[in-house]
């Protein structure tokens, strides 16, 4: 995890918002002979020597990479082939070579990695950008005030003061000669899997192991978030098999009702892990809410709800640690299904569905992971992601992944049932949202302030002051005043309220909490 800005043309005055709580090991400025300004903030993870640092130069080019490339070590034996010769151990480093070598298209599909860069080729002085097919790294552009050139950020803020029109970078796509084209879409399946269960579940096994070893190679140590769900608790499982030591996992609760706690402690316990547990109280939650906006750059009431937790933990790991990446549990509730989707009238609607929700994840979970994590100058790897892992569960004929079994994510939950990794009790644990099984609580106190602070006349002049996107409870009130303050007028950065399918569940359902559902059930004791 790093930060970059890249400005099409020279700025005129110093950045006022730079990035780099996302690198702090070291930071580069530099200037080409086209007047394009890069600054670089790193996190130092592979190849912690200076001949990791970038931009990466070669011919007259240069590349700034915000990514993990987890193929890279057969991407540098292809490029040997083609003579290239490395000066350090950098995964990124391939990047100028590959592209040399098979052109931008053909580049960012031979990519197995989690990526966010800009390459420019000065001698034709011609700018390239990529972002990989889930989002997991974040990407900005605008427009230069004054010359029109374009420009990239791994945050909005690092745009804010030189562009306008800042948008994000589409995922699964990439920039050449003026467009943006697509390279993939998670959200797109052209051949269903047919098979017996016990074929999909060894697949589902087989790929997910093989996602998480891939994300543990790194030349510093690594960390994981347990909540005691079953997606962390499977991440910490597979890498507690792998490691040859005990992984340190780390898990936080309110001090009033915590109802995950207990679940990551009988998890860690079983594995044998290193494990710590982080408490917060109602202080801690209201005084890190506008913290955590600014970092998120968004509104979105479960998504500042659900960081809240994840900000704070990372804070305590950064503080307390020498740990720069924690491995994660995001992406299997888009795949596999969340609580609402109990309630999908049938396979089409729960595939289309499913393809919604992954297509739009760079808006929500993925976006929580990367910016509370690199607020504190943290990586976040999501094996979930990984794109074997994910175009195989997105392939599988969706009537099997509907919940006909009396409980939820089946399939995933089957795939590991005699494996022994997890106890019987964590497997077949209902989810619970982490907004809610960090404590109901937080919510209660989110709320309770919001309505300290907004009439019900304020709430009925939100759709006066904002027209689009408009609040429709006092705390989606309170979050939109706060990025109002932070961002004015860039509410379009995200496309909506995450909400549960209305058509599903009822109309009458105002908040994305699961809490709210019929089926909610055991999920929150």
């Amino acid at each position: 995890m790093c930060g970059f800005i890249f400005l099409g043309s020279k700025a005129e005055s110093p950045l006022a918002n730079g990035l780099g709580h996302r690198g702090p090991d070291d930071s580069q400025y530099v200037q080409d002979g086209c007047d394009h300004d890069y600054y670089f903030y790193r996190l130092a993870i592979m190849d912690p020597t200076a001949a990791g640092r970038q931009p990466f130069i070669l011919n007259r080019k240069r590349v700034m990479c915000n990514g993990e490339i987890y193929n890279f070590k057969s991407l540098r034996k292809f490029l040997k082939g083609q003579h290239y010769k490395f000066a350090g151990n950098s995964d990124c480093e391939v990047l100028i070579p590959l592209f040399e070598t098979v052109g931008i298209e053909a580049m960012v599909k031979m990519l197995d990695a989690e990526f966010a860069f800009v390459l420019v080729d000065e001698a034709n002085d011609l700018i390239y950008a990529a972002r990989d097919p889930f989002g997991i790294r974040p990407l900005f552009y605008g427009y230069a005030e004054g010359s029109g050139k374009i420009c990239f950020a791994s945050e909005a803020k690092g745009l804010m003061d030189h562009c306008t029109g800042i948008k994000p970078f589409p995922p699964g796509h990439y920039y050449a000669n003026g467009e943006f084209v697509e390279y993939h879409d998670v959200g797109d399946v052209s051949v269903m899997v047919e098979a017996p269960m016990e074929e999909i579940t060894t697949q589902i096994r087989e790929k997910l192991e093989a996602a998480v070893s891939k994300r543990l190679h790194a030349d510093v140590p690594i960390g994981y978030l347990l909540s005691g769900g079953l997606d962390s608790s499977l991440v910490c499982a597979i890498a507690s098999k792998i490691s040859d030591e005990p992984i340190q996992t780390f898990a936080i609760g309110m001090e009033t009702d915590p109802i995950d706690l207990k679940y990551a402690k009988e998890t860690a316990e079983f594995l044998g892990t290193k494990h710590t547990e982080v408490i917060m109280g109602k202080e801690d939650v209201l005084g890190a809410l506008k913290d955590v906006i600014y970092h998120l750059e968004t509104w979105d009431i479960t998504t500042i709800r659900a960081s809240i937790g994840m900000y704070l933990v990372a804070k305590h790991i950064r503080e307390n640690t020498d740990l720069k990446v924690l491995l994660t549990g995001e992406v299997s509730d888009e795949l596999f299904g969340y609580k609402y989707t109990d309630f999908a009238p049938g396979a089409a609607e729960f595939q289309s569905e499913a393809a919604k929700r992954v297509r739009e994840l760079y808006m929500y979970d993925v976006l929580r992971a990367d910016r509370t994590l690199g607020a504190n100058s943290l990586e976040a790897r999501v094996p979930f992601a990984d794109l074997d892992f994910s175009n195989y569960v997105m392939s599988i004929n969706p009537m099997r992944k509907l919940n006909t079994y009396g409980k939820g994510k089946y399939l995933l939950r089957k795939a590991f049932e005699d494996t022994e990794l997890l106890p019987t009790s964590i497997l077949m644990r209902e989810k619970a949202a982490f907004s809610d099984a960090v404590g109901h609580s937080m919510v209660d106190y989110l709320k309770e302030y919001a309505q300290s602070l907004y009439t019900d006349t304020d709430l009925d002049q939100a759709v006066v002051k904002y027209p689009s996107n408009t609040p429709f409870t006092k705390e989606s009130l309170l979050y939109r005043d706060i990025f109002e303050g932070f961002y004015p007028g860039y509410d379009g950065w995200v496309k909506d309220f995450w909400m549960p399918n209305k058509a599903w569940v009822g109309e009458g359902v105002n908040d994305p909490s699961a809490r709210v559902l019929s089926n909610y059930g055991d999920s929150g004791v």
